[in-house]
């Protein structure tokens, strides 16, 4: 399937419109070839946005939509419930796994998530090249692959060499813009840009399983924020003596988030009548916040606090929880010995 990132000269304009009901709401999308669920709302999208709306008597202020598309999820969400809508980033097409979802005054904390290591699963194939360096994209290459590397020492210690801080080279058919247009404009119109270069960092990596009549290797790594697993796979490729592209992805963690932790669209389905169930799948704030230390302030400097002021805290720099009266305020960030509000999660009524 042709999707944003492909350079296909075949993918034709062809401007649709989708409808949306909801009560006596009603809405229409605009959408195109190339993008997501182009010629109607797909089940997992609606479902989502409908078990949420029948949340709405629980005053939800902000919701935080991680996705893509048309915006169906945000923009529907933001009309019915008149909430604040915003998302920190995408999977690609041909990606699962983890999608963690911000719900209310979480969507401030987006930032936090943004900054979080992740974990990937991934799937190599070797001996083919394609333009957006994954399963959707134009072949444009393809090299012969020597059966002599398909043993699990020699991939294991290939594979190793890549642990530690790198320099990488995002793929052209990304999203990271150079002078205000997105690296993938500039290769659908085939023109020529310097890719600019980013530090990551792989923390582990480590082979699951290899198969040798399809080339493929599956490994899983850790990585810092900005890795794209795309690069990385053509770099594994390029190690082994030859070209491949990334297959399959799969993200199994975010941060603190684990797969073992996530519900599923069908998990949803099942229980969107059920709002115990609900309510216990969602994450508090404390909880996301869980390895940061707490600062207990009294009636005296809470105020204070709200109003901005820098208060005198010895101790390390860092983000702390803060609380008052064992209530959870928000966080509070600590630089050269000074205390100074964060994120503040409750009305400032002390």
């Amino acid at each position: 399937m042709s999707h944003y990132f492909t350079n296909n000269e075949n993918l034709k304009s062809e401007i649709r419109t989708i409808d949306y009901n909801y009560l006596d709401q009603h809405l229409s999308f605009l959408s195109d070839n190339g993008v997501f669920s182009k010629n109607k709302i797909d089940y997992g999208s609606k479902l989502l946005v409908e078990t949420f709306l029948k949340q709405s008597n629980e005053a939800i202020e902000n919701i935080l939509d991680i996705g893509c598309g048309y915006g169906f999820i945000g923009v529907s969400l933001a009309k019915i419930l008149n909430v604040k809508v915003g998302h920190t980033g995408t999977l690609d097409p041909n990606a699962t796994g983890v999608l963690p979802l911000l719900l209310g005054k979480g969507t401030k904390f987006s930032k936090y998530l943004i900054n979080h290591d992740k974990c990937y699963i991934a799937t190599l194939k070797l001996g083919i090249k394609t333009s957006t360096a994954d399963v959707e994209g134009d072949i444009i290459e393809e090299k012969d692959v020597d059966d002599n590397i398909f043993n699990k020492e020699y991939l294991s210690e290939k594979l190793n060499c890549f642990v530690g801080n790198l320099v990488q080279t995002p793929p052209i058919y990304s999203a990271i813009k150079v002078k205000g247009k997105k690296l993938y404009e500039y290769a659908r119109n085939n023109i020529e840009v310097d890719i600019p270069k980013r530090n990551i960092e792989i923390y582990s990596i480590k082979l699951i399983d290899f198969y040798k009549k399809d080339k493929t290797i599956v490994f899983e790594v850790e990585c810092s924020k900005g890795t794209y697993i795309r690069s990385l796979c053509e770099d594994i490729a390029e190690k082994l003596g030859t070209i491949g592209y990334m297959k399959e992805l799969r993200r199994t963690r975010v941060g603190e988030f684990s797969i073992n932790e996530a519900v599923t669209i069908d998990d949803i389905g099942n229980n969107k009548d059920n709002e115990n169930w609900i309510k216990n799948k969602v994450i508090s704030l404390e909880k996301l916040l869980k390895e940061n230390e707490c600062i207990n302030l009294d009636k005296e400097l809470v105020q204070k606090f709200f109003n901005g002021v820098k208060l005198k805290y010895n101790g390390l720099d860092g983000i702390y929880k803060i609380y008052f009266n064992n209530e959870f305020l928000g966080t509070g960030v600590v630089k050269e010995k000074s205390l100074k509000r964060d994120i503040i999660v409750i009305s400032e009524k002390y």
